[in-house]
């Protein structure tokens, strides 16, 4: 595993932190509102919003876990499924409520608090165990690295697409994706200790 996997996620935790602490600024406000500016009501963008909802994760959960218990018999990758896509949602309800920053003021709001976006961080999240795992079967590292760019591609358009309805701030969005890298990373680092064959980015041969 490369240390600078380990060394973005501090960063990004940390940038969460700063978010966290700031986003009541007028820089940050004014960062919210050029991005809404630019993409509220984007059609394209909002359709990926379906791929990011809580039932839709937590079901592509349950079916990763049936095939890595089928076809792996990898019981801590199992588990780590469980820790990125079921610990996570524990974590970021738990941040909403803690945190309680009110949503963007629109018609038929959701009642739920807006810090840190959901769709984001659990969207990130599942697409980066899906890929994963996946890595652990795939030889070609064309093939790996072709994976991880869609799983991204993925998770951006669905962070952005709660940004084109305006369920959520940019800065949510961007916290969402920050503590989600961290969260990753650290069941990462769990799931590869004390077992030096498995591995993020693995040697194909």
């Amino acid at each position: 595993m490369m240390k600078w996997y380990y060394g973005l996620a501090i960063f990004t935790f940390l940038g969460f932190c700063i978010l966290w602490m700031t986003y009541e600024t007028s820089f940050i406000e004014a960062f919210d509102k050029q991005l809404a500016d630019v993409l509220y009501g984007n059609q394209f963008i909002a359709m990926f919003h379906h791929i990011g909802e809580t039932k839709f994760i937590f079901f592509i959960g349950i079916v990763l876990i049936i095939f890595i218990w089928l076809r792996l018999r990898d019981y801590k990758l199992m588990l780590f499924v469980i820790m990125t896509v079921g610990f996570s949602y524990v974590l970021y309800q738990f941040l909403k409520r803690a945190i309680g920053r009110p949503r963007p003021d629109i018609v038929d709001q959701f009642s739920t608090f807006s810090f840190p976006s959901g769709h984001a961080l659990h969207g990130m999240l599942y697409l980066l165990t899906i890929a994963y795992v996946l890595n652990q079967l795939i030889a070609s590292k064309k093939v790996r690295l072709l994976v991880w760019l869609c799983a991204s591609i993925l998770f951006l358009l669905i962070g952005l697409s709660r940004v084109t309805d305006a369920s959520h701030y940019a800065s949510d969005v961007l916290a969402g994706w920050m503590l989600g890298y961290s969260w990753f990373m650290l069941s990462v680092l769990w799931y590869e200790s004390g077992n030096s064959k498995r591995g993020f980015v693995r040697d194909p041969h």
